[in-house]
């Protein structure tokens, strides 16, 4: 009971010191980086990309600023609670595509076949909401854990070194929420090798860490902001922490 009242009272000053703009954007992004990948971007043998794709970069980005500010930990429990709401999101999403009634799209075709495929697409399948929500869980908490490792190890700072444990835990992260989905999903319910596996894997990862490098100069400057300006420092403080992955060249 006293390990469940400290984590709840971690979260409660965390959230409260995470910046709502950030917080809400990175919710914002897994709910609709998972509501999208029910729809294909790109299908080629080797190279596999849904349109979760296109907001993904979003929800790693906003992982790894506020793993520089506030640390591993709580990078990892704000993309569990992410995910949290997400699965109860889809439960809601769910319960209403078993409603009666039409979609508006219903009026202009007049189908019932359009009907059913919205309400199939936004009541989800299972195993997509599981495969997606494991691979993200999993994503989540490798990603924290090699930003964070990484960060002890250098001995530079700046954006070079923003960059180079955003850019290597990206990579990673990506390679295993690829990985992590298409075991669970892409082999058993879609027939796929595990060479397309692996390659899809790290093709995937390889062309989602191209965004991560183009939008990091942008996450760079705001968690250098955080720091000049001491955002969340009463969590850094409740963590006991001494201004943790600290800029040398933002101070």
């Amino acid at each position: 009971m006293n390990l469940i009242k400290r984590e709840l009272e971690d979260y409660r000053i965390l959230l409260r010191n995470i910046p709502g703009l950030v917080l809400s954007l990175f919710i914002v992004s897994v709910i609709m980086m998972n509501l999208m990948a029910n729809k294909e971007l790109i299908s080629m043998k080797y190279l596999a990309l849904d349109c979760g794709f296109t907001l993904s970069w979003i929800s790693f980005l906003c992982m790894d600023m506020i793993c520089k500010r506030f640390g591993g930990k709580a990078a990892a429990k704000v993309s569990i609670l992410a995910m949290a709401i997400n699965l109860a999101v889809c439960g809601v999403l769910k319960l209403l595509s078993l409603a009666p009634g039409m979609w508006g799209e219903y009026y202009t075709t007049g189908e019932q076949a359009v009907n059913d495929a919205l309400n199939a697409t936004i009541g989800g399948s299972w195993y997509v909401v599981l495969g997606s929500s494991t691979a993200m869980v999993c994503a989540a908490i490798t990603n924290s854990i090699i930003n964070s490792g990484i960060s002890q190890r250098l001995t530079f700072g700046g954006y070079k070194a923003f960059a180079v444990r955003s850019f290597t835990s990206t990579g990673i992260a990506q390679f295993v929420d690829n990985f992590v989905f298409a075991t669970i999903v892409s082999v058993h319910f879609f027939g796929w090798s595990w060479i397309q596996v692996l390659f899809c894997s790290i093709t995937g990862a390889f062309m989602e860490l191209l965004c991560e490098v183009v939008f990091s100069p942008m996450g760079y400057r705001v968690s250098q902001n955080w720091e000049k300006e001491q955002v969340g420092q009463q969590y850094i403080r409740y963590r006991g922490m001494d201004a943790p992955e600290a800029d040398p060249e933002s101070v």
